[in-house]
């Protein structure tokens, strides 16, 4: 998998610090040269942030209308900051797309990419009207597109046609796998079995990093698909409090059974990975 694996470490620092000023140096100082990943802590939901060296900025989906993903921006992004090169909306539910509607609001959006579905709750207008209002680029992709900046490049690998037309929203998510210098990452959104089985009958999709499908829930996260990705790190976007039973027992101990180290935004709160091309360093 990797070109330069005998270079390549994973460290789990635990920071301690007095000083409010060394953490803030820490955890949110940004290094341009360095492709960052944060799975923000949005509550239920979901929320991914990806800086690329030189700051160009992509942020998949924004969580529930709870307000959270502003604050997490805040942390994440320099203070001064208040542009977004990319927004992506993985499907239209709203743990998904609500947080958004205040990002567009707040942000100024150069493109916001989706996979053409229009969402069945009553909050995806609000979202329809701020993206108008935003001016942003409004881009549909789907399987076979790609991303690419510099060294890092985002494939598109599901849906197809056949899952865009699914009465079920959690099959026409936008499945997407980053590669940058060796490193590969694996965003799942909501995706079930059904399109984990399909995925591992057309993919290399072996990953350094999974973003866990559906938040750790039982329609995902199969043994099977966990024995083909392998990842090393496995990041579950998870409510403290929720009414679903995530992450359930199965797929926590999927996960355990293939030895991936396993971070939950509800007990670790948001997680950030610094990549400089041969080491990634994991902040909790």
């Amino acid at each position: 998998m990797f070109q330069n694996n005998k270079f390549f470490n994973i460290a789990i620092p635990i920071l301690i610090a007095a000083n409010i000023f060394a953490w803030n140096a820490i955890l949110f100082g940004g290094n341009t040269e360095n492709l960052e990943l944060w799975f923000l802590d949005v509550g239920q939901g979901d929320s991914e942030l990806v800086n690329l060296p030189g700051d160009v900025q992509i942020l998949i989906d924004g969580g529930p209308p709870n307000g959270k993903v502003l604050n997490e921006l805040a942390k994440a992004m320099k203070p001064m900051d208040r542009y977004i090169d990319i927004l992506v909306v993985s499907h239209p539910q709203l743990d998904h797309f609500a947080g958004l509607i205040d990002v567009l609001k707040n942000y100024q959006v150069g493109v916001v990419i989706d996979n053409g579905r229009k969402g069945t709750a009553k909050a995806y207008a609000d979202f329809k009207k701020a993206l108008a209002e935003s001016g942003a680029r409004h881009i549909i992709l789907a399987e076979g597109d790609s991303i690419k900046y510099g060294k890092t490049r985002f494939d598109i690998l599901s849906p197809n046609k056949t899952n865009l037309a699914s009465k079920e929203l959690n099959d026409t998510t936008l499945v997407m796998l980053l590669q940058d210098r060796g490193l590969r990452a694996l965003y799942t959104g909501d995706i079930g079995q059904n399109i984990e089985d399909e995925l591992i009958r057309r993919y290399n999709l072996s990953a350094d990093i999974l973003k866990v499908g559906h938040h750790g829930s039982r329609f995902s996260s199969s043994p099977e698909w966990l024995q083909v990705v392998r990842p090393k790190i496995s990041v579950i976007e998870v409510g403290a409090r929720n009414t679903y039973g995530h992450p359930t027992p199965a797929a926590l101990t999927n996960l355990a059974d293939i030895g991936s180290q396993i971070f939950r935004t509800d007990q670790d709160g948001t997680v950030k990975m610094i990549f400089d091309g041969r080491s990634l360093i994991v902040y909790k």
